[in-house]
């Protein structure tokens, strides 16, 4: 019985040697196995590469095993544009990121973008994406006009014309401009149809009376006005006679 209970000790004491080797060695590793290799895959468009860089680098520092994952992850996340993150640890030396940016479609107001849901987007630099439709409108409302100004898009460039900004005010009322240069003010009732009423009859003006157009308004029941540039001279009579053919 005695040999058998100096045997059980004896067994105890030699795993509490194994355990407590074993954790020396790994904190040992931990501390002394650094992150080599920091691998990034993802199309960049907007993502500034030296900030990602200097976002995470302290993190990196702390080695292989003491690295958290999970701050990398929310650190790249807090990132301006970035859309999805996925952080893992690679044996032996490496760190695997992939990140997907959000891809803007129009401006909002004059420091925020959207994306094609209606999300609002920040990005450091608004001017990076002044090739971009302007949008602007109630606080709120981004996914609603979003949708809308889609459907502007569309109807114009059917009659080969580019949206360049598209305007609603507190009081619901649109306005829009061209890339050409030419302004709608279309109001807060039937917007849409004033505008396609419009477009109906720009056939009759041609390409020259097109280019001298500054303003349309569409606020009428039956019709519209124009305001034309400065120094601009129109042949009424080639308009007349187009629309008696």
């Amino acid at each position: 019985m005695k040999a058998k209970n100096s045997l059980i000790v004896f067994l105890s004491l030699l795993l509490g040697i194994a355990v407590g080797s074993w954790t020396y060695v790994s904190n040992q590793n931990a501390e002394s196995k650094p992150i080599r290799y920091v691998k990034v895959e993802g199309a960049f468009q907007y993502i500034n590469k030296d900030k990602l860089k200097a976002a995470i680098a302290q993190e990196i520092k702390k080695g292989f095993y003491q690295a958290d994952m999970n701050t990398v992850h929310q650190t790249i996340s807090s990132l301006p544009l970035v859309e999805r993150v996925d952080v893992k640890r690679v044996w032996p030396d490496a760190v695997y990121i992939k990140i997907t940016e959000h891809k803007p479609v129009v401006r909002w107001g004059q420091t925020a973008l959207l994306n094609n849901q209606g999300d609002v987007l920040i990005p450091d630099n608004i001017e990076e994406f002044n090739n971009l439709p302007l949008v602007t409108g109630p606080e709120g409302q981004e996914k609603k006009l979003l949708e809308i100004m889609k459907g502007v898009y569309i109807v114009l460039k059917d009659k080969a014309m580019q949206l360049a900004e598209f305007h609603v005010n507190e009081r619901r009322a649109w306005k829009i401009k061209l890339a050409n240069g030419i302004e709608m003010q279309l109001g807060r009732k039937a917007p849409l149809e004033n505008m396609q009423r419009f477009l109906k009859t720009m056939d009759l003006l041609g390409e020259e009376q097109l280019a001298a157009i500054a303003i349309v308004d569409t606020r009428y029941p039956n019709g519209f006005a124009i305001t034309w540039k400065p120094d601009t001279a129109i042949n009424w009579k080639t308009i007349v006679a187009k629309t008696k053919t």
